[in-house]
């Protein structure tokens, strides 16, 4: 009921604004309301929560607002004029199922217009933020110089971030995050072997730790170490069997940089099944990849293979 009264209330905007103006402009509405849709993403917080229930967030958001621009879709198309005066009958038809095509459309387009344009749904996605027991140190001294680490971090400012997760981690040799942060810092400054470092002395610590393991693969990535970033990945697939970055990180391994567009495109397959069912917007990274790795294998003769791999993974090819 309360969604229903929402469109009610659009549609009289809508109407209202007819009255005044030739046509609805549909381009502005899009981005009026993807801008909100950004402004809600940015109030999720992800401290301590597990990426499930932060993507569950983030298509909330979207969900929210796919109504309004379908109504005002509708009311593009229809003329509003009344010239005369006398009362006019208006009937939309709105298909708020969100497994039907004319949903899905419109929730795919605003979901690759704020992933080209909205920051803060990647900063929010990419976040690893589940505190185990060493994550954080309960020495105050270490939290304060780890605070100003993350305050030089959002500066740009790596090298002086580091001094200080440095004195964090002298401080209270346990404090995982500290190390995690630091090596961010260490990739961002391209010094690769030494981030690796820091990630591996957190996994020390908390040899759980999702957010090193990730970043250790990157990394390997970064240094063009294929093979090493493939065996990371798989180490993250032991603790989280169902992410679907260690099956997105796999298949680029393979369909970009090991010359495996098979293995590539089966871990791709894998991905973009698990993004869909987690509702994550890297679902359409993952298209992109299996569109260019489609392209390689019809140019190898290997199109039926493809397809092959398509309908074991319960894919339609279109």
């Amino acid at each position: 009921m309360k969604k229903n009264l929402l469109l009610l209330f659009f549609a009289a905007s809508f109407i209202s604004n007819a009255q005044t103006k030739d046509k609805i402009d549909t381009t502005k509405l899009f981005k009026e309301l993807t801008d909100q849709v950004c402004s809600c993403i940015d109030s999720i917080p992800t401290f301590n929560r597990v990426k499930d229930s932060i993507t569950a967030d983030i298509s909330a958001c979207i969900d929210d607002k796919v109504g309004a621009y379908q109504i005002g879709q509708k009311f593009s198309n229809i003329d509003l004029s009344n010239p005369s005066g006398e009362k006019k009958e208006i009937n939309v038809t709105l298909n708020l199922d969100k497994n039907s095509k004319e949903y899905k459309d419109i929730y795919y387009k605003m979901e690759q217009y704020l992933m080209d344009n909205c920051p803060t749904l990647k900063d929010k996605v990419a976040s690893n933020n589940v505190v185990n027991n060493n994550s954080m140190s309960t020495n105050m001294e270490a939290l304060k110089l780890y605070d100003l680490g993350m305050d030089e971090t959002a500066k740009n400012n790596f090298k002086g971030a580091i001094e200080y997760y440095k004195k964090a981690v002298k401080i209270d040799p346990n404090f995982a995050f500290a190390y995690d942060n630091m090596g961010i810092c260490y990739r961002r400054l391209e010094e690769f072997d030494l981030a690796i470092e820091a990630y591996e002395k957190s996994l020390k610590i908390d040899p759980n730790g999702l957010m090193p393991l990730q970043n250790i693969a990157v990394t390997y990535s970064y240094k063009k170490d294929y093979k090493k970033a493939v065996e990371t990945y798989e180490r993250l697939a032991k603790i989280e069997p169902n992410n679907p970055e260690v099956f997105y990180g796999i298949g680029q391994m393979y369909a970009l940089h090991l010359n495996d567009s098979e293995k590539g495109l089966d871990n791709m397959c894998k991905a973009y099944k698990l993004y869909i069912e987690q509702k994550s917007p890297y679902r359409g990274d993952a298209e992109k990849i299996i569109q260019m790795i489609y392209a390689q294998m019809k140019k190898d003769g290997k199109e039926d293979n493809f397809n092959k791999i398509l309908s074991t993974n319960n894919i339609k090819s279109n």
